[in-house]
């Protein structure tokens, strides 16, 4: 059962420049912005500093705002290598964030998220922003674009969280059935090779 106020931090990772937002879910759709930043770190840094100084914002994060959940966007081929390797090495670096303090977290990939948000996967920035700008009701735009993406990233979790749990308990169900199913016949089978052994 989800929380009557879930609490949703939503991370656009980066190296340059990492998003981080907080939300809380409100009646129906409603979706009401706690906090959102961008975190830098030095281009011209060694990757282990850069990570370290990631890592050290995001525990303060968390450990002020207290999330229920984290979403992130997924990591995927953008042509350049170095920058992907470099996203994926913040990723692990939130997600163990995250772990250390038994926070769940969710991926998401840029198409979920806009279609989510705008109900079109191919949205650009732009529209992403006037959008997010809208649901949140803020009075003007969130900027830079890291800022909009981590909100999105989070009113993305907020929204799709009822059916998650669904899908959750649903499963939660049928593996209940497969293990009593699974008893039901081995039960059987041993009352069948009890039966033979009889004869």
């Amino acid at each position: 059962m989800l929380p009557e106020r879930l609490r949703v931090m939503g991370i656009d990772p980066g190296l340059t420049r990492c998003g981080l937002s907080v939300v809380e879910n409100g009646r129906g759709r409603a979706v009401i912005p706690i906090a959102v930043a961008v975190v830098r770190t030095p281009s011209h840094a060694q990757l282990a500093q850069r990570l370290l100084e990631l890592s050290q914002a995001v525990n303060e994060w968390m450990d002020e705002y207290r999330p229920d959940v984290v979403a992130i966007e997924r990591v995927f081929e953008r042509g350049n290598v170095s920058t992907v390797m470099n996203t994926a090495h913040g990723v692990g670096v939130l997600m163990l964030s995250a772990a250390q303090r038994n926070i769940p977290v969710h991926m998401y990939t840029p198409s979920e998220v806009k279609k989510a948000i705008s109900g079109n996967g191919g949205a650009d920035k732009k529209q992403m922003t006037a959008m997010v700008t809208r649901i949140l009701g803020l009075s003007q735009a969130p900027k830079p674009a890291d800022a909009a993406d981590a909100l999105a990233l989070a009113i993305c979790h907020c929204w799709r969280a009822p059916m998650l749990l669904r899908q959750q308990e649903q499963e939660e169900q049928a593996e209940i059935r497969r293990q009593h199913q699974q008893g039901v016949l081995a039960r059987k089978k041993q009352q069948a090779n009890v039966s033979s052994y009889r004869v």
